[in-house]
């Protein structure tokens, strides 16, 4: 049966999947990065969702708004660099805007990743610079689509959307960060950050199915 709508702690385990999901991918990320970048992303994400699970584990929050804020908080303060930033303002702007809602359904959902898309935006990506960008935007446009469904039904929507948008990221030349000055050579291989995003969301899809 499909399932309408979760819990706050039922939000709090999801990210807790979401966050062990990162951890266990770390290679995949370091190797992703290393295309492209420094290499660090993988090892960064890892201390992130660390802090993220240190954040999260056994505690009670008031809202589904407040677990998201918990994780951007637990990102920006232990990554340090664009990436904890980055992924900082997501969770953060993104809780903030679902607010005080005691159960979350597909339009919270939206309105987190639309949100949450948003403000990374204002630091300057858009979609086609080859960024998380280009799987959050494909993402929070989808959730958009089908914030009418049940939370299950829309979460493997909106995280078959962030993996197309890093597939699509393959075809793009970078035009941010290191991987601007690989020019044409940054052809072919996915944005770090977007593989992130891309696994962060089929984990909460996986998590959520399993319900």
């Amino acid at each position: 049966m499909a399932k309408a709508s979760l819990s706050v702690n039922e939000v709090r385990d999801m990210m807790l999947a979401a966050a062990d999901q990162i951890i266990a991918s770390e290679p995949i990320l370091t190797d992703a990065d290393r295309a492209l970048g420094d290499g660090d992303h993988g090892v960064g994400m890892e201390r992130g969702m660390t802090a993220v699970k240190e954040a999260l584990a056994g505690k009670d929050f008031p809202s589904a708004g407040k677990v998201f804020v918990g994780v951007g908080t637990a990102m920006m303060s232990s990554m340090g660099g664009a990436s904890g930033a980055i992924f900082g303002i997501l969770f953060r702007s993104g809780g903030k805007a679902v607010g005080d809602a005691t159960e979350f359904t597909a339009a919270h959902l939206a309105t987190l990743l639309r949100e949450g898309t948003d403000q990374v935006m204002t630091k300057g990506a858009k979609p086609g610079d080859k960024t998380m960008v280009d799987a959050l935007d494909p993402a929070a446009r989808k959730a958009g689509e089908v914030a009418g469904l049940p939370i299950d039904e829309a979460l493997v929507a909106v995280a078959a959307a962030a993996a197309a948008g890093r597939e699509a990221s393959k075809d793009m030349i970078a035009t941010m960060g290191r991987a601007k000055t690989l020019g044409e050579n940054s052809l072919g291989k996915p944005d770090a950050g977007a593989v992130s995003v891309a696994i962060i969301l089929a984990a909460m899809s996986d998590f959520v199915a399993g319900l």
